[in-house]
């Protein structure tokens, strides 16, 4: 008869118990050609560096469909790839993905749903995206070799038609992403306050909010203090002594995912969040039209998730790095950038991207792309911060984060369109200059990024 075993050994069973883990983190996965093929020493570094760690995760900012569904021209790239392409992420080390961002609905509700069964299909896990809210909203689960990681999505840059709703006993609910709302603030000083009243009487805007209150219209707020607020155009305005701008997340919102939050953490050993957000703060360098800070209301949301329970936030949706946050002992990065940036290589465009640019049926998707960057005078590939960024990989023990490791990648800026896009570990002078730039932009929130190699740490 064997001896029954102690409780010191029952508990230690499983690696999961130790709570050592290495979760690795990427921006945004917009992936149109294989992988595979490649063989540059660096590429295969950076597959063999992901494939090390216990999870890996990235945004997949790209619909996987043969273009069965309608589309939604929004001035950008009609994102479509080969499903088949989501074996070439699983390839290269990844796990689980995210799918809550602005492209969700490029393709209508077919093409993202098409998406979806996709990654079921090649079993390649996803969250923020689901047939109702509540399924945007839930977790997905990756089982590592040291312990169970649930994934959680959600993006604050999305259009109206993709954002999820939710069901009733008695109907239905409505497919998308789990869209994240915020509400923006404005502080104006005395006299664009007053014109600002002026306007709204004189255009008989005072009168439509007034009728819109009275019969409970969805959208119209409670009436303002007229003495301090004024609400113009959608906007709500307050008087101040400057000019400031604060956005603040919507609370019907958070209450709806903390308890997803909360419940997976009961179900799992490690809890991740993403967030997709194009907008940004008032501070930092301008690139694409954005700055480098992030918003208030993303600033505000990573650090509720860590509150909630979450071990760690990423951030992306600008296409470029920034800053690092350690809070609470949790890493938060805001904006990872871009993992694999091939929009590019899109096989079709719509109609509309050609009339844009005066192009007729007499050209190609080639022809559209290089009209769309002006021969990479414009856009994207006219700045090298969108091309440039780090995988982040987060190495915990006994529970505590305790080192997170950048490693520099590098997509190609200023090669041709067939040959940029694909991520490599950057040598040594643009990984300087990588962390360099990541080191600045952390600054603001008490970060310290050594390099040592050309990697950063960062050292708890």
């Amino acid at each position: 008869m064997e001896a029954t075993p102690t409780k010191k050994e029952i508990r230690m069973l499983y690696d999961a118990q130790r709570r050592d883990i290495s979760i690795a983190v990427g921006g945004d996965a917009m992936i149109t050609r294989k992988m595979n093929p490649h063989k540059e020493d660096r590429f295969l570094q950076l597959v063999n560096l992901i494939r090390a760690t216990d999870c890996a995760i990235v945004n997949l900012e790209m619909l996987f469909h043969d273009y069965e569904y309608s589309w939604e021209y929004s001035g950008g790239t009609p994102t479509r790839s080969d499903p088949r392409n989501l074996q070439q992420l699983k390839w290269m080390g990844i796990d689980a993905v995210t799918t809550a961002n602005n492209h969700a609905y490029d393709f209508s509700e077919g093409g993202f749903l098409t998406t979806l069964e996709h990654c079921r299909e090649f079993d390649l896990p996803q969250a923020g995206g689901g047939k109702n809210l509540d399924e945007a909203r839930a977790p997905t689960y990756v089982d590592s070799p040291r312990g169970r990681v649930a994934l959680l999505s959600a993006s604050t840059s999305y259009s109206e038609q993709s954002r999820a709703g939710l069901g009733r006993p008695d109907f239905i609910g409505k497919p998308g992403i789990n869209a994240l709302r915020y509400s923006v603030t404005h502080t104006v000083e005395r006299e664009i306050f007053d014109a600002l009243h002026k306007a709204n009487q004189e255009l008989g805007y005072t009168a439509m909010q007034e009728s819109g209150r009275q019969f409970g219209f969805s959208g119209v707020s409670s009436a303002p203090d007229d003495n301090t607020e004024v609400q113009f155009l959608g906007g709500k305005f307050l008087l101040g002594e400057e000019y400031s701008r604060r956005t603040f997340v919507d609370q019907e919102d958070l209450d709806g995912i903390g308890k997803w939050i909360r419940g997976a953490k009961k179900q799992a050993d490690w809890v991740v969040y993403g967030a997709h957000s194009h907008e940004s703060g008032s501070t930092g360098e301008r690139h694409g039209g954005s700055l480098t800070a992030p918003p208030d209301h993303l600033v505000e949301f990573a650090r509720w998730t860590i509150d909630q329970g979450c071990d760690l936030f990423v951030g992306h949706g600008p296409h470029f790095l920034r800053g690092i946050e350690i809070y609470n002992g949790k890493p938060i990065f805001y904006s990872l950038g871009n993992f694999i940036f091939q929009n590019e290589t899109v096989p079709w465009a719509p109609d509309e991207g050609y009339r844009r640019f005066n192009l007729g049926y007499d050209q190609t998707p080639g022809d559209y792309l290089v009209a769309r960057s002006d021969n990479d005078r414009r856009g994207f590939p006219s700045d090298p911060v969108f091309w440039r960024s780090v995988v982040a990989v987060n190495n915990y023990e006994e529970g505590a984060l305790r080192e997170v490791r950048l490693y520099p990648i590098d997509m190609g800026y200023g090669l041709p369109i067939p040959q940029r896009g694909r991520p490599i570990l950057a040598h040594p002078d643009i990984a300087n200059e990588v962390l360099e730039w990541l080191q600045k932009l952390s600054e603001p929130f008490g970060t310290k990024i050594s390099i040592q190699d050309g990697i950063g740490v960062i050292s708890l």
